[in-house]
């Protein structure tokens, strides 16, 4: 049967090249940059990974940073690559939820996956001026941290508006920068490794809850990078490729680091916070290496920051074109970058910038595991709803696989959230109530004519008719 859609538009068959719907005159993202971007969205490098040593010893980190991978960037990963060539457009995970569940669901899978996107971007210049703060202590609080959290934001928020292409590659450039002095510091702490330090444990002396969201913080994201489906090059090639190699440059950029610190220098679990790796680059290597880690942070926070919010305005710009927000929201600058999506990701930055770092983690942890719920029962509910859809790349399993392959994750979902504290619990909860009650009130004023809303005419229907979607 051939595909039809909507305004006569379709997604590709199979064997066909899929298209991305896309501004003209924009160039698309290519492998590499893809690459770098999702490393930035899921990673950045081992910056912030130090409390698991901390709540845990070395031999949970480890493997947790094992193991981890395995229960929930593994699956998810997948499930990023199956349904992003699927709908290879912006918007992502809400296009999926909105097929699946409807567009009152695909709103709040938007507005969840937003907020904690958003404040989990409000995270990087927290531990960019962590790092600095030991070479420049002024930068430890007051003013002068203030305006470094301005002008940080600023800085790096016109470089999204200057175009993805120029993200994606400076991604790259700093990917390399912020891995390099690892595998140096590596190299150098050959004779000091001991390897029965990375056998040490107390489990009756482990903080599960710390532990537990910093694992989770440092190993999710998977599916942000779905959001800018609509800017990659060949996504249904592109994507699979490009989120199996981020999987194992995201993996080594924690466990190297990890085997080094643990193995090269005494264990003493107070110290090992956020910022410890530039301590420990000194006492390896000397000042120069520390003062390379510290750099080498900073501009990983640089590239963390840009990737999310990346795709934090393009999942904006997205639910516009979908008709979820107001018009403006798909307003494009002449660069091809989501203007009104931008300015307000980048607003939401400054507003919860003042949060702690644990804060952060454990809200943003919080609101995710509703989004990532909402994304399971979307991916089960299209293998059961659309099998005959096309799917550029599929998970080799059935619909009981499909199934079974969920239910370790929500597991570890259910753990994330009843293990977090209770102004985490009440804030997110509240949180998600404001979703419940904005949708209805959008719809209210869409019907009123207040402002336009309009769904972008070169886009299947997901909605009406399941015939866009199958060969």
């Amino acid at each position: 049967m051939a595909p039809e859609a909507c305004n006569g538009v379709e997604y590709g068959a199979i064997n066909e090249e899929v298209p991305s719907p896309r501004v003209n005159n924009v160039r698309k993202v290519s492998v590499l940059p893809l690459i770098f971007l999702i490393f930035y969205e899921v990673s950045g490098g081992p910056f912030g990974i130090e409390d698991s040593v901390g709540a845990a010893g070395p031999l949970l980190a480890l493997a947790g940073f094992l193991l981890f991978p395995l229960i929930w960037s593994i699956p998810e990963a997948l499930i990023t690559a199956e349904m992003g060539t699927m709908f290879p457009e912006n918007g992502g995970y809400v296009v999926w939820v909105s097929s699946a569940l409807g567009p009152y669901w695909g709103f709040q899978q938007g507005w969840m996956k937003w907020l904690s996107g958003v404040i989990d971007n409000a995270l990087y210049p927290v531990l960019f001026l962590d790092y600095l703060k030991s070479g420049v202590p002024a930068l430890g609080g007051g003013l002068p941290r203030v305006a470094a959290v301005l002008a940080l934001t600023i800085a790096l928020t016109y470089m999204n508006y200057r175009g993805l292409t120029i993200v994606g590659w400076v991604a790259v450039l700093l990917g390399f920068f912020s891995i390099l002095p690892f595998v140096v510091m590596g190299f150098i702490s050959i004779p000091k490794i001991q390897p029965s330090r990375w056998l040490v444990v107390d489990l009756h002396d482990v903080n599960w809850n710390l532990y537990l969201n910093t694992l989770f913080w440092n190993l999710n994201y998977w599916d942000s990078i779905s959001t800018l489906a609509g800017e990659v090059e060949n996504p249904k090639k592109t994507l699979p490729k490009s989120l199996f190699y981020a999987l194992f440059l995201v993996v080594l950029s924690y466990l190297f680091p990890l085997l080094t610190g643990t193995g090269a220098i005494p264990l003493d679990r107070d110290l090992w916070t956020d910022g410890y790796f530039s301590d420990i680059a000194k006492i390896i290597g000397g000042v120069w290496l520390s003062w390379w880690i510290q750099a080498a942070a900073a501009m990983s926070n640089m590239g963390m920051f840009v990737a999310e919010m990346s795709s934090d305005s393009f999942q904006l710009l997205g639910m516009a074109e979908r008709g979820l927000l107001p018009e403006f929201f798909a307003k494009r600058s002449r660069y091809g970058t989501p203007l009104f999506g931008i300015l307000f990701s980048a607003s939401g930055v400054i507003l919860l910038s003042w949060l702690s770092f644990q804060e952060i983690v454990a809200a943003e942890n919080f609101l995710y595991c509703f989004g990532m719920i909402l994304e399971f029962i979307a991916f089960v509910r299209l293998r059961m709803k659309n099998p005959a859809a096309s799917r550029p790349y599929k998970i080799p399993v059935g619909t009981t696989g499909a199934i079974l392959m969920c239910i370790p994750p929500t597991i570890l979902i259910c753990a994330v959230l009843a293990l977090s504290s209770l102004k985490v619990m009440v804030i997110s909860i509240c949180a998600v109530i404001i979703g419940l009650i904005m949708q209805p009130g959008l719809k209210y004023i869409e019907k009123k004519r207040w402002i336009k809303f309009s769904i972008k005419s070169d886009l299947p229907d997901i909605h009406g008719s399941t015939e866009a979607l199958i060969i």
